[in-house]
């Protein structure tokens, strides 16, 4: 089966014509969207690459929360792009919103780590996935200022710039980098940062490492990739994760919510790691909540 090719422009997965319709999608028409994807995040990486050095103005969402320019020249531009090629599939975006639930759904994060990126951090992403019943068929995390693109399909498997990915895995929490997300701003904060601090001071004694890069995608990712052993992120916004909840389920690990039930997009959190840190990982998030 081939993935991917080049950079990691996805190329159309090869299978049997018997094959069963994947998440209600034929094959041929999983194949077009993904096709779709890759070229639309393809245009979304130069507007990205071509807006570090026309940053401009920021708009303020909320204490110490900011979106620039570029993220919603990049929302604008993909919506658009998927609106015209797709018309029939609704569309969710961090910065404009839309269609919060729907059988089928586009989500997009144009840039997640925003703040990594206007202050000229390479340590962000953008996030684009297709969600079947709240589930993602497919996902992409590009990183255009590492040259990294990251692509999963359900049930066939994770990509780093074409190649698969096959994660070593962490038996013990003293063998693993942690990624956790920032400490929260504007309203999330007052509920999150108490959670957030007692946690880091579970972790911190116990882990090989404690990470937090300003991206939920990129963590995600880099998890896949096998640079870290878990992902712990304390909220679940659609946009942020659903890629890289495939690309980490693709990868071998596991993504699941406080409770150790499978992740979803009701889940309270977006917790990935490999399989035998779950118990240790629950028992931490136990301790604190």
């Amino acid at each position: 089966m081939e993935a991917l090719t080049g950079h990691g422009r996805p190329l159309a997965y090869e299978q049997s014509a018997s094959s069963a319709p994947e998440h209600g999608l034929g094959e041929s028409e999983i194949n077009n969207l993904l096709l779709l994807a890759g070229a639309v995040v393809d245009h979304a990486a130069r507007l990205l690459v071509r807006g570090r050095a026309h940053i401009g103005g920021l708009i303020s969402k909320g204490d110490r929360d900011y979106a620039s320019r570029v993220d919603f020249q990049i929302e604008d531009a993909v919506r658009e792009a998927l609106v015209r090629s797709a018309a029939d599939i609704p569309f969710l975006g961090e910065e404009r919103g839309g269609h919060p639930r729907a059988p089928l759904l586009w989500v997009l994060d144009p840039v997640d780590g925003t703040t990594n990126f206007i202050n000229g951090s390479p340590l962000c992403a953008i996030s684009l996935a297709l969600l079947r019943e709240g589930q993602p068929v497919f996902g992409i995390v590009d990183l255009p200022l590492l040259g990294e693109r990251y692509v999963a399909r359900a049930g066939a498997g994770a990509f780093l710039n074409g190649t698969r990915l096959q994660r070593r895995g962490c038996r013990r929490l003293e063998e693993a980098i942690v990624g956790i997300t920032d400490f929260a701003v504007a309203d999330d904060r007052y509920m999150e940062n108490p959670i957030h601090i007692a946690l880091l001071a579970e972790l911190a004694p116990r882990a090989l490492g404690v990470r937090a890069h300003g991206s939920a995608a990129l963590d995600l990712a880099w998890l896949a990739a096998g640079r870290m052993g878990a992902s712990i992120m304390l909220s679940n916004r659609a946009w942020d994760v659903s890629a890289g909840v495939l690309l980490a389920r693709e990868a071998g690990a596991l993504t699941f919510d406080w409770d150790g039930s499978e992740h979803d997009v009701d889940s309270r959190f977006t917790l990935a790691c490999d399989p035998a840190l779950k118990p240790i990982l629950l028992q931490l998030l136990g301790r604190v909540l």
